[in-house]
């Protein structure tokens, strides 16, 4: 079920480390800020308590305290309705916002992976995806791309990129308006910790590129 924080634990959400999301609170606020998705405890010692990308949201979005949902592994929980998703374009019907509101709730969601990875990587590195983007594939790239501030297809599907399923175990195709826009998309998941190479479908000639999460 969907809760809002209460204003006690809207204080522990506000004073969480901007940083790093650790936080402080009482052991009965931190397990209710966990139950509803805003939090994590860490796996191993101290076991500190940390804000998912969720919590994120609500910290930065100090004038908009809506209801979140989320879980404590996943990182933005773009898969669920009324919260967050990422553009993998083409939609029929993308959300009408691309301003500057759009644009904050792109880069926390993004910071808020960031996070995920750090944490749940034994070495703390965030240069590779983690396991929440290996079963969400799709939305993980389409997030690294969005976020980089690449421009999502519309309906037409012709005028931006789209993030598609494959058949191919931990891949994902990626199509673009022309070479260049996808070489752009290459390169940038590539930073995000992706393997990406330029194919061509055999029967229309299209390129696109397959992309998989990079392993070391």
């Amino acid at each position: 079920m969907a809760l809002s924080p209460t204003a006690a634990q809207r204080r522990v959400i506000d004073a969480a480390d901007p940083a790093t999301g650790r936080l402080k609170g009482t052991p009965a606020q931190l397990a209710a800020l966990v139950k509803r998705g805003l939090a994590f405890r860490h796996p191993r010692p101290p076991h500190d308590h940390f804000l998912t990308p969720a919590g994120h949201r609500i910290r930065e979005a100090a004038d908009a305290p809506e209801a979140v949902t989320g879980s404590p592994e996943a990182p933005a929980a773009p898969d669920t309705g009324g919260v967050f998703a990422a553009r993998v374009g083409g939609e029929e019907a993308a959300p009408g916002d691309t301003g500057p509101a759009r644009l904050r709730e792109v880069r926390g969601a993004w910071q808020g992976l960031l996070e995920l990875r750090r944490m749940t990587h034994p070495d703390g590195s965030t240069d590779r995806p983690c396991a929440w983007e290996r079963s969400h594939l799709v939305r993980a790239a389409a997030l690294a791309l969005e976020a980089a501030g690449h421009r999502p297809a519309g309906p037409g599907g012709d005028d931006g990129y789209r993030v598609r399923a494959t058949p191919q175990p931990e891949a994902v195709a990626v199509y673009g308006p022309d070479g260049a826009a996808l070489r752009a998309c290459a390169a940038t998941l590539e930073r995000a910790g992706w393997q990406a190479g330029e194919h061509t479908e055999p029967r229309t000639r299209a390129r696109y590129l397959l992309a998989s999460p990079r392993k070391v």
